[in-house]
Formats: structure tokens, C-alpha cells, sequence
């Protein structure tokens, strides 16, 4: 770990710890964007994180960006930290971003985007299904092929028609219609590594480090609860059925933290799609088991608004099913050893 990773870490639990308290947190799951939290991350160098510095941003390595990323789903933090850094790297210096948050296109399955030379500009159209904060966005990176080359545009969300919409975690996934004319600035060719896999792939393994963090953050305090609260004269944590299914939320909350350091590994590395098929599949299952176990540990009371816990857990349902769910990344998985066949199963194993 070098000394700007651990750097980075101690502003970024400084940073969301101060600014992400409960009442900011419910805040935002009424629709209040935490306009002053979006202020201290930008002013910390995090949104431009994955932005070169000749773009204005901080260009950070990808590992210290999903570091800092992984810390802020740790507390929750109701931004869309995850796609503006996204949008960052998918606009490196081929096209400038606006300052303030911003989104990505497509983000979910079911979206149908067209984009096309139009006299001196260009013409987008179609509909991105789940947006993730599209309403909140300063501008939408989408990308789209033209004649079989991947294209970036950007977007302003005022010229566009957006249903909103929400996830279990109430936060924002819009569908957004596109029926934009675009001046030829706000058009330009993809990055060579840049294409619908390599967006997914990138999306699923910060998502794979956010649901690392917020499990990290829920196994905090189902042992703090587990340890605090007293049933027939001892802590709970003393019973042994407790007891095993804390270990479960243990070795779930590892494993997640492992399989998401490999996926940030993979990303830095050329965005190798198998361990980061490998790494998201196994965060869904941590968060699926981790979340309900969490739950039985607490009762009724890890549900109400008063707590922690459910900021943590709905957003662990959410993320497990975005940028592929568990299904979709193991069937990658097994095409991909069914065509290297029995010889290479192995070798594929130990060495991914």
C-alpha cells in the first residue's frame, strides 16, 4: 500500500464520516440532493478523480479511486460518486465536462440509443433505461456506435425528457429519452479500451467495491449491536447460533473485500473482464447473505428510520443487481471455461 493510497483513505473516511449523518441520509431519500457534501467531495479532487489532469481533474490511479469509493459506500454517502468518476474516465481529454455531479448512458439493460451525423452535428436518440441520478446530473456521457465506432457524447439533462425513478435504496434511476441535436464539440470517438463491455465491466467493479464497503460498515454494527444488546441477563453475541452466524457475516464481509481489491486490480490492469465477472458475482452473494443476516442479528429495530442499518442494506440489495447481477457474471464466467475446455479449467482457476 503506498503512502497516496493511505492518504487518500484518511481523507475520505474524514471526509464522508463528517458529512454523511443520518439526517443527511434521510434527507436524500425524500429527494434532496446533498448539494454540501457534492461541494466538499469536488473540492477534495474526488469527482475529477478519474478526470487527467489536463482535463481538470486529479488523475488519480484506479486503485486509489475505488479505494476512496469503496470508504464513502461505507458511510452511505447519497452522491453519485460512482458515475461522475465513471463519466471521468469515459471522457478522459476527448471531450470537457461541466463541473458538478454527472452520469452515464447506458447504465441498465433495455436501453436503445442511436446517435448520427446530422449535417455539421450530430443526432441522439433514444431511451436509457435507470439513469442513476440523471435528474441531479450536470451532464450525461453517453455511449453509442456510429458506423461500428464507439462514440462519446455529452449530454446537457435539460434537453432531454426524464421519467424518475428510483431503486430499493431510494436513490435516483431516471429514464431518460433522448431526442438531442448535438453540436460537433460535444461529439467525439471513444478511447481505444472504451466500448459497451469494457463500460459495464468498469461500472461492475466499482459497484463490487461500493457493496465491499457498505458490508465492511454493516458487520461494524451488527458486532457492536450483538455485543451492546442484552437478552436473558448476557449480550446476545454470547449465544452460540449469534455466534456462527456472525462468523457467516465475517467471512462474507471478507470475501467481498477481497473479490472487490481484485476486480480494482483487474480494472487498473486493462479491464480484464473474469476476475471482475468473478469479483462482482461474488459481492451480490456476500451482499444477498451478508444484508439478511444483519437483519435476524438486529430485529425490527435495524429497519426503522432512527437506525443505520437500512441505509447500509438497501443499498446492498440495490447494487447487487446493477451493472449485472450474479446470473449474468457467472454465465460469463462458464461460457468462458466451457470454451477454453476441461484442460485449462484448472490453470484458469489458480491463476485468475
Amino acid at each position: 500500500m503506498s503512502e497516496t493510497t493511505d492518504l487518500i483513505r484518511d481523507m475520505a473516511e474524514k471526509l464522508f464520516g463528517d458529512g454523511c449523518e443520518k439526517s443527511i441520509l434521510a434527507a436524500a431519500e425524500t429527494g434532496a440532493f446533498p448539494a454540501a457534501l457534492w461541494k466538499e467531495i469536488a473540492d477534495a479532487g474526488l469527482a475529477g478523480a478519474l478526470l487527467p489532469e489536463s482535463a481538470g481533474g486529479s488523475d488519480l490511479a484506479i486503485e486509489d479511486a475505488l479505494a476512496a469509493l469503496r470508504i464513502s459506500a461505507s458511510h452511505a454517502a447519497p452522491v453519485p460518486l460512482a458515475e461522475t468518476m465513471l463519466a471521468g474516465w469515459l471522457a478522459g481529454s476527448a471531450l470537457a465536462v461541466p463541473e458538478g455531479p454527472l452520469t452515464i448512458a447506458p447504465a441498465a439493460k433495455g436501453s436503445s440509443l442511436s446517435l448520427r451525423k446530422s449535417g455539421a452535428g450530430w443526432r441522439l436518440e433514444g431511451v436509457a433505461k435507470r439513469t442513476p441520478f440523471a435528474r441531479n446530473a450536470a451532464a450525461i456521457l453517453v455511449l453509442a456506435k456510429t458506423d461500428g465506432a464507439n462514440m462519446l457524447a455529452r449530454v446537457d439533462p435539460k434537453a432531454c425528457t426524464i421519467a424518475e425513478g428510483r431503486n430499493l435504496a431510494m436513490e435516483p434511476r431516471d429514464d431518460v429519452t433522448f431526442a438531442c441535436d448535438l453540436g460537433s464539440g460535444d461529439v467525439a470517438p471513444a478511447g481505444n479500451n472504451i466500448n459497451a463491455e469494457t463500460l459495464r465491466a468498469f461500472g461492475a467493479a466499482m459497484r463490487a467495491n461500493q457493496i465491499a464497503g457498505a458490508l465492511s460498515r454493516t458487520l461494524d454494527i451488527t458486532l457492536q449491536y450483538a455485543n451492546e444488546r442484552v437478552q436473558f441477563g448476557k449480550p446476545i453475541a454470547k449465544f452460540q447460533a449469534i455466534q456462527h452466524n456472525l462468523a457467516m457475516l465475517a467471512a462474507h464481509s471478507a470475501a467481498a473485500n477481497a473479490a472487490a481489491d481484485m476486480a480494482a486490480e483487474a480494472a487498473a490492469n486493462g479491464m480484464s473482464l473474469l476476475p471482475i465477472a468473478a469479483a462482482k458475482a461474488r459481492c451480490g452473494e456476500a451482499a444477498s447473505i451478508g444484508a439478511g443476516i444483519a437483519h435476524q442479528t438486529h430485529g425490527a429495530i435495524g429497519f426503522t428510520r432512527e437506525h443505520m442499518l437500512h441505509y447500509l442494506t438497501k443499498r446492498l440489495w440495490s447494487w447487487r443487481d446493477e451493472f449485472g447481477k450474479e446470473s449474468d457474471w457467472s454465465l460469463i464466467i462458464g461460457r468462458a471455461a466451457a470454451k477454453a475446455g476441461p484442460k485449462k479449467l484448472w490453470s484458469d482457476i489458480v491463476t485468475a
